[in-house]
């Protein structure tokens, strides 16, 4: 099992420590201090993320066993030459005004993010747009949580409330953009407009991807039931995203596991790929920024964000054939509140220098919280907890918790 889930993080650790040992040892960095700095990013990377796991599982259970290894295959290709090395290089070059080539030279060249002139500095320039993009993408993703119908409460008496609330039509995207018009017009004036653009792009950019992913796992999964009643699909569960990613939560009193039928595959399973994209390239932005505090080399920075972002996704599949989030019920919950967590820092960051080490440790103590009461949940009600580990109906106690 360990082997069939990380062989290819074991694999790509092996392939980035070669490469780094030999860039090292031909850029004058030190073959052996390229390796620490790498393992370092690594170790950095999969502290930070472990929330982005959990949440990714969420949406990763809807999707069949191919789609799970095309986001261990393909989607890593993305992530790491994508997100962490490309992505940067095409920002500096659009926010500095310089050309591709310009750009690369300027990145091997290394610098800090007070030296200006340097990449390091034209990246960190760039640092209000990132934050106001991936800040209000994860926002949105927290308040498709907030406000919609959840399986379980965890911070129950808010969490009932603010499902209450999620009653009224689109009150995430009026709340979300009420946010960014304070953060642009009261918080971020220096760069208003820059974070006003970016943000609505990052809200789009959800309304888009989780728009796509819903409607062809709608039409996937109810078109094929004449019968079945609006709003729900033809295997009765809830035709409404879950975390906002497209995949369909169950009914009260159902089960949070699908079953092999309700996987999503085809267009809906593309979108739903192409959403976790967006989710992981939002986890990214500040790890790839605050990788300049550790370094100030691309290249090294690529490689050891890389190598964490591997684990990362092997990590979310474990979780997924483990069926983690079944046996511990407030997982999901936690890890949605460290997104919106994350969200407020990434955007209080535009202003304020907020250290990596805050933010790993907010979401770190979110996840061990819900972690924690999940046990105790389980300790107090046992049934609920072989329940979930068999992945099979819920018990009677569940369905009474969820009509309370």
């Amino acid at each position: 099992m360990i082997l069939k889930t990380y062989g290819w993080s074991f694999g790509v650790t092996a392939v980035g420590l070669v490469l780094a040992a030999w860039y090292g040892s031909g850029s004058g960095t030190g073959a052996l201090q390229a390796l620490a700095l790498v393992a370092i990013l690594g170790v950095l990377e999969v502290s930070l993320s472990f929330d982005n796991a959990v949440v990714n599982a969420t949406v990763l259970q809807r999707m069949s066993e191919f789609w799970q290894r095309i986001f261990l295959t393909v989607g890593i290709v993305i992530a790491v030459f994508g997100m962490r090395l490309v992505f940067p290089i095409l920002l500096v070059s659009v926010t500095a005004g310089l050309g591709p080539v310009e750009t690369v030279r300027l990145a091997l060249a290394g610098g800090s993010p007070e030296e200006p002139g340097t990449y390091g500095y034209e990246l960190n320039q760039a640092h209000p747009t990132i934050a106001a993009f991936g800040g209000m993408f994860l926002l949105m993703l927290f308040l498709g949580f907030v406000f919609g119908e959840k399986e379980h409460h965890w911070l129950a008496p808010l969490e009932r409330l603010l499902e209450r609330v999620g009653r009224l039509q689109a009150v995430n995207v009026v709340v979300a953009s009420a946010v960014l018009l304070v953060v642009a017009e009261t918080f971020a004036t220096e760069h208003g407009r820059t974070v006003l653009a970016a943000g609505l792009a990052g809200m789009l950019t959800y309304l888009l991807v989780n728009g796509l992913g819903e409607l062809f796992n709608v039409e996937e999964h109810v078109g094929h039931d004449e019968d079945a009643p609006a709003g729900e699909r033809a295997d009765g569960e809830r035709a409404t995203p879950l975390d906002g990613g497209g995949a369909a939560v169950p009914a009260r009193g159902g089960t949070s596991r699908p079953t092999a039928a309700a996987k999503a595959t085809g267009k809906a399973a593309f979108f739903l790929f192409l959403y976790l994209e967006v989710l992981d390239a939002s986890f990214s932005f500040d790890g790839v920024v605050g990788a300049f505090a550790i370094t100030s080399d691309p290249i090294v920075i690529a490689l050891g964000l890389g190598i964490g972002a591997m684990y990362i996704r092997s990590m979310t599949v474990h979780l997924v054939r483990e069926g983690t989030l079944a046996q511990y019920p407030y997982l999901e919950n936690g890890a949605l509140w460290a997104i919106g967590a994350l969200a407020v820092i990434l955007l209080l960051s535009i202003e304020v220098e907020v250290p990596e080490v805050v933010t790993g440790l907010v979401g770190l103590a979110f996840i061990v919280s819900a972690l924690v009461s999940s046990i105790v949940h389980n300790r107090r009600h046992p049934e609920d907890a072989r329940v979930g580990a068999e992945g099979g109906e819920p018990a009677q106690h569940e369905q009474a918790a969820a009509g309370r």
